[in-house]
């Protein structure tokens, strides 16, 4: 399978968020890509960071949605989008799974919120696989994969051979500038990644915005944990990647034996 991992700098409207979508579709889909994923809350952008979130409500979102779904049936590319659902509960962040013909197979929300985001968001309280050409994948969204790796290891359990990590890190305005993947003085992101992928032997696919001061970059693990490939920091762009499904092989993940983790108490 051939997969493309989109970092567009972020939405200065739903319009120039949608035309940075098409671009980047439709630079995947010239490179033969199968699937497209984009970062967390892509449209109308993550709430409480250091930039303008954009309007939107119910009506927005269905904009974005028919335009989206239409960009997959033209570039013929399946598509998981970042957005925000907004929800008779309150506003969750949920990742959109649309297929090369333009139609919602469904969505995966973020169940494991970071604290920073409880005044905006409310949680999902559900997960679930999904499958496009024959490949079953999973999603964990940023928070939940860098802390909280029961959520990958409930896809990969289930036969995810990979799980697509939609996320945000770092800022548009201030940082440091990574210059080497995975050091030892960098944040610890890049090292989770490794983790994830290795202690399921699956592939994971980290997406970050294209912002200036990444604070990790967007990168394909291979089930063996090693770094396949990543795109350069602080820039917009698409990684189109061959994965080799059969190399998924989820062992470790197999191997999970819940039932060893009974509580034993004490007569």
């Amino acid at each position: 399978m051939i997969i493309g991992l989109a970092s567009p700098g972020i939405a200065t409207s739903i319009e120039n968020g949608l035309a940075r979508i098409e671009r980047l579709l439709s630079e995947a889909s010239a490179q033969g890509a199968e699937i497209v994923c984009f970062p967390e809350a892509y449209l109308p952008g993550l709430r409480g960071q250091d930039f303008e979130v954009l309007p939107f409500d119910r009506a927005q979102q269905e904009r974005v949605l028919e335009a989206v779904s239409q960009l997959a049936r033209t570039y013929r590319v399946a598509t998981i989008l970042g957005m925000e659902r907004v929800t008779e509960a309150g506003r969750q962040i949920a990742a959109c799974v649309i297929d090369a013909r333009g139609q919602i197979q469904g969505y995966q929300t973020k169940n494991q919120l970071d604290p920073s985001e409880d005044p905006f968001y409310v949680p999902g309280t559900s997960r679930q696989l999904f499958e496009i050409n024959g490949t079953r994948f999973g999603i964990a969204i940023c928070h939940e994969g860098w802390r909280y790796p029961e959520t990958v290891r409930w896809a990969a359990v289930r036969g995810a051979k990979i799980v697509f990590h939609p996320q945000l890190t770092g800022s548009d305005r201030t940082g440091v500038r990574l210059s080497r993947w995975g050091a030892t003085d960098a944040p610890y992101y890049e090292k989770a990644m490794m983790m994830r992928s290795i202690e399921n032997a699956i592939y994971f696919a980290s997406v970050n915005y294209g912002v200036r001061f990444q604070e990790s970059a967007t990168s394909l693990i291979a089930p063996s944990g090693q770094l396949q490939a990543y795109l350069p920091y602080g820039q917009e762009g698409v990684l189109v990647q061959a994965i080799k499904v059969e190399d998924a092989t989820g062992l470790l993940a197999q191997r999970f034996a819940p039932e060893r983790y009974r509580e034993s108490r004490s007569a």
